[in-house]
């Protein structure tokens, strides 16, 4: 029943390691079935190189294994609360990719600083607060979910919009309309995380990317009026 589902997440996180986003066991990829109420992802401590179609977990939005012999992912419960709240997005990935997770452990938005970073969202990349000892203490994966979504309201932030997030202390986040554009929102977060860091060792001062750039950069690729790409 699930087996397309599994193919398109087994598919997804196998990028992982090509687009080197992930060393040994770091990282997952979840695609979700809003028809049936589930969403696929890999399973927990699986090395890349051993993983298979038939590994992938099925489970619900409440993290409750529906189909599959393995463990699912750790991060599990943080896919699934975004899964619930996020009813527009279709895929998420989790990396511990070197650049992100190193903006992420400075605790700092990424700036935008040009027009790489304006291609695909006219923010800073948001870096939510490390997480609560509270929150530590209780459900931790479940509650980094509500962490970001936190993070969104505060910054008055849309998911449609920002489709990536660095967690404090912990990595980025990214999703999508399906599992393959999450993995190319990590991608891209990558960079720009890789670029930003540069720009600002050669330019500690550098100022972010003016206004009418943002607005060209972003409106040319999605705005009503784009004209980037070959269209329809």
């Amino acid at each position: 029943m699930y087996q397309e589902l599994k193919r398109e997440c087994y598919e997804a996180n196998m990028q992982l390691p090509k687009l080197d986003l992930v060393v040994y066991t770091f990282g997952n990829v979840s695609a979700v079935d809003r028809a049936n109420g589930v969403f696929a992802i890999k399973p927990s401590g699986v090395p890349y190189e051993e993983l298979k179609v038939d590994d992938i977990v099925i489970v619900d939005f409440d993290s409750k294994v529906v189909e599959g012999k393995m463990r699912p992912s750790s991060d599990t419960k943080t896919h699934a609360f975004l899964y619930k709240h996020w009813e527009t997005i279709g895929g998420i990935c989790h990396t511990h990719s070197t650049y992100a997770v190193a903006w992420a452990q400075a605790i700092k938005d990424i700036p935008n600083f040009g027009t790489t970073h304006a291609d695909h969202l006219t923010a800073d990349i948001p870096c939510a607060p490390p997480t609560a000892d509270q929150l530590i203490e209780g459900d931790y994966e479940h509650n980094t979910g509500q962490q970001i979504l936190d993070c969104f309201a505060e910054k008055k932030l849309s998911p449609q919009e920002v489709e990536m997030i660095l967690v404090g202390s912990h990595g980025p986040f990214a999703w999508g309309k399906d599992a393959s554009k999450a993995v190319y929102n990590s991608k891209v977060l990558e960079e720009v995380a890789k670029m930003a860091y540069l720009t600002l060792q050669i330019n500690p001062n550098a100022a972010r990317l003016k206004d009418a750039l943002v607005k060209k950069h972003y409106e040319r690729k999605h705005g009503k009026d784009a004209y980037y790409g070959q269209g329809c």
